[in-house]
């Protein structure tokens, strides 16, 4: 930030005719403390940070894009899992059993006990034929990971609006602090001569009073400004996962560029490539692949079918003395025909063709809701480019209101009121003008976000108006 420099060559004369009250008031308007962001001196204060560095930052650190790159990651799964339905499974089985059992003979008062065990594993294996619902089951799993990497690139989407706005959020809250500091020297200077002349007897205390009032009202502002830049720089530290020290500034010769393209262009082409309208154009089409899904449990299943296994047993109760051995091997076909399941599988399909329904009328409120947001971003940009000359504008004409004013003042025809209130109108014409700066680079990125087609090189164009 650029250091205030502070004049102390005075007249004697000019002291001479004031009171040791103005000069209290005088040294005051000289003396204001500077900012603490700006305590600093510049040169041991690390290089400012622009846009992409920041954006870089966050990509590295966000938990949004964290989570939404896990997510992605996980749904990629859904694939080989739809894969291993048309797989063969082998299962491996082994079970032990042990019987002991004591029959008494009532008549002859004799017992008889006996002991047998049993020992048995074996292999087992099926390869899924003809399982429609299999078929059908694999083809949503690529709907599904079309639908988690559309959601991955929302994220991505989202977090350059993000790191956009927080990072002109920050420069926004540093530019008011520093207008509210010039505002509060301005100020100041006209109560030392509003005290000033009062002691003189050249005008009344109401003047001083006003000053003082604008004064205090200022240090109130100077302190929730300073709370705002801390909060801005705390919510680039959420997204980027580092506390911001310095950030470039916009340059001062920006341009806004006209708008080329018509609000029904921008329309078109968000209605083509938003994401939001794609990834529930994707839902809709599985719940389609539902409905097919669930009607396929009418249909008969086939599969092929072998196993192996091997037992034994012995004991005194085998027939065949102490023990014996059994194998088993067998290979085929199974055919299962559904003929009646409560009615569970019509309910199924009939809810099916319910959440296709609820699907297509999500899909109709997102384009409704994206051609509002599309709407709303053009029409905000629009404005931002009108805000820009018109502002420039706005400063030049209060500068002159405020040079003319303080000259009126000089001779006698102004009021201290009128030049503080030319010097308010100044300030808040300068604020206004860097929000529209602000508001046109950030709105440009907000525009194209939510017509689909933002990226990284809108960032790099905007980091080129940085300094």
């Amino acid at each position: 930030m650029p250091l205030l420099r502070v004049n102390l060559n005075f007249k004697p004369t000019q002291l001479q005719k004031m009171t040791w009250r103005s000069a209290v008031w005088l040294l005051l308007a000289l003396l204001l403390p500077m900012p603490a962001y700006a305590a600093e001196p510049v040169s041991l204060q690390a290089q400012p940070l622009k846009l992409m560095d920041v954006y870089q930052q966050a990509l590295a650190h966000d938990a949004s894009l964290a989570s939404a790159l896990s997510a992605n990651r996980a749904a990629q799964e859904i694939i080989e899992q739809g894969k291993a339905l048309y797989r063969p499974t082998v299962n491996f089985n082994a079970e032990t059993n042990a019987l002991k059992s004591s029959f008494h003979y009532l008549s002859t008062s004799s017992t008889d006990r006996s002991q047998f065990e049993n020992y048995r594993y074996g292999v087992d294996a099926r390869q899924p034929i003809f399982r429609q619902q299999n078929l059908i089951q694999i083809d949503q799993a690529g709907t599904q990971v079309s639908i988690a990497d559309k959601q991955l690139n929302v994220a991505q989407q989202a977090l350059m609006l993000r790191t956009t706005q927080a990072y002109f959020d920050v420069l926004m809250a540093q530019d008011r602090i520093d207008l509210i500091v010039a505002q509060k020297t301005a100020i100041a200077a006209q109560l030392a001569q509003a005290q000033a002349n009062f002691d003189l007897g050249s005008a009344t205390i109401t003047d001083a009073n006003e000053a003082q009032a604008r004064y205090d009202l200022a240090a109130a502002q100077e302190i929730a400004a300073l709370n705002e830049f801390e909060i801005a720089k705390h919510a680039v530290q959420a997204i980027t996962g580092q506390l911001p020290q310095r950030l470039a500034s916009v340059k001062p010769q920006l341009k806004a560029n006209e708008m080329s393209l018509s609000m029904a262009t921008w329309q078109e082409l968000a209605m083509l490539n938003n994401l939001n309208i794609q990834i529930q154009q994707d839902t809709a089409k599985l719940a389609e692949q539902e409905i097919a899904r669930n009607q396929a449990g009418h249909l008969p299943t086939l599969d092929a079918v072998a196993s192996y296994t091997n037992s034994y047993a012995n004991g005194t109760v085998s027939r065949f003395g102490a023990g014996n051995e059994l194998q088993v091997g067998s290979i085929g076909l199974q055919l299962q025909i559904p003929l009646y399941e409560g009615g569970a599988v019509s309910s199924r399909v009939r809810q099916a063709v319910l959440n296709k329904q609820k699907a297509l009328d999500d899909l109709d409120l997102v384009r409704r809701q994206t051609e509002l947001d599309t709407q709303r971003a053009y029409l905000n940009l629009s404005s931002s480019i009108a805000q820009l000359k018109a502002f420039d504008q706005a400063i030049l004409s209060s500068q002159s209101q405020l040079d003319a004013t303080q000259l009126g003042y000089q001779v006698g025809v102004r009021t201290s009121v009128d030049v503080l209130n030319a010097q308010q109108q100044l300030f808040s014409a300068k604020r206004d003008a860097l929000q529209a700066r602000y508001n046109y680079l950030t709105n440009i990125i907000r525009l194209k976000t939510a017509t689909g087609i933002v990226a990284a090189a809108d960032l790099v164009d905007i980091n080129q108006q940085l300094e």
